[in-house]
């Protein structure tokens, strides 16, 4: 029962976070189970041997895959701390370029503003998954969250939940309702993020129109980048004509609580 136990460990700690799951063999085989205290033993061990490991050896290692991690500045940071604490933090060179680009040019017209990026991918290996998103596999995809306003119309750096996601813009009354087509089609999975948010809050605060639309612009200035995902209604509503604009198909969910985009 234990080795089930310790194997369903291994693999989630694998899944959300890439190397946790070698860790924790390295852990049970460093400290038996036969010693006094094995379990806080392990624990403590565990938390060393992953914290070091993330902020110390990964990102030396990382580049030798060709991924980095992302250049946080004064205008560029994650959302969630856990981001970064489970390694969902890495990309390409060339995007992280674009990131810190788009970071740096916005500070000009919203100087308190953050960028503030949300899952983005693993330090190692293409095609590794990065669940529960389909294609944040290589390194050339990250989401980055929407920009709000305050009741006074105050961009601000408040989010609607803790995770980034899940807390939708919803369509207007004659806008198309893509949610409920896709759902319509069988595809129930396409708001799941809702159990995604980890806490909602800032109930006052609502999408910044301008503010998102400038940001999107900004990312679509950059040559290299070949898609950027967003929600139908949300494209005719901040009424951006551009072909690497696409819509993301049903497969996946729904994006009118992000903005996804990839290089290249």
């Amino acid at each position: 029962m234990r080795f089930i136990l310790q194997f369903l460990i291994i693999i989630l700690l694998t899944i959300i976070s890439q190397i946790g799951g070698l860790i924790y063999i390295i852990v049970i085989l460093t400290i038996s189970s036969k010693k006094a205290k094995f379990k806080i033993k392990q624990f403590l061990l565990f938390c060393f041997l992953y914290i070091a490991s993330t902020y110390v050896i990964v990102p030396h290692i990382a580049p030798k895959f060709g991924r980095e991690k992302i250049s946080q500045n004064s205008n560029l940071s994650s959302h969630f701390f856990l981001t970064d604490l489970l390694n969902r933090n890495y990309v390409k060179p060339e995007l992280n370029y674009i990131l810190v680009d788009i970071s740096k040019v916005f500070k000009v017209e919203y100087s308190n503003i953050k960028i503030q990026y949300l899952d983005a991918n693993f330090p190692f290996w293409d095609g590794f998954p990065l669940l529960p998103h389909l294609s944040h596999n290589d390194g050339k995809k990250i989401d980055i969250s929407f920009l709000y306003e305050d009741e006074k119309g105050n961009t601000t750096n408040l989010k609607p939940s803790t995770s980034g996601y899940g807390v939708f813009v919803e369509p207007n009354k004659n806008s198309t309702n893509q949610t409920e087509i896709c759902k319509t089609k069988g595809y129930w999975q396409y708001d799941f993020p809702k159990y995604l948010t980890f806490g909602s809050f800032n109930k006052n605060i609502r999408l910044s129109e301008k503010a998102t639309k400038n940001l999107i612009l900004e990312i679509l200035k950059h040559k290299n980048v070949s898609k950027v995902f967003i929600e139908p209604h949300l494209k005719n509503r901040l009424k951006i004509n551009n072909n690497r604009i696409r819509f993301h198909g049903c497969k996946a969910v729904r994006h009118d609580d992000h903005i996804h985009f990839q290089i290249n």
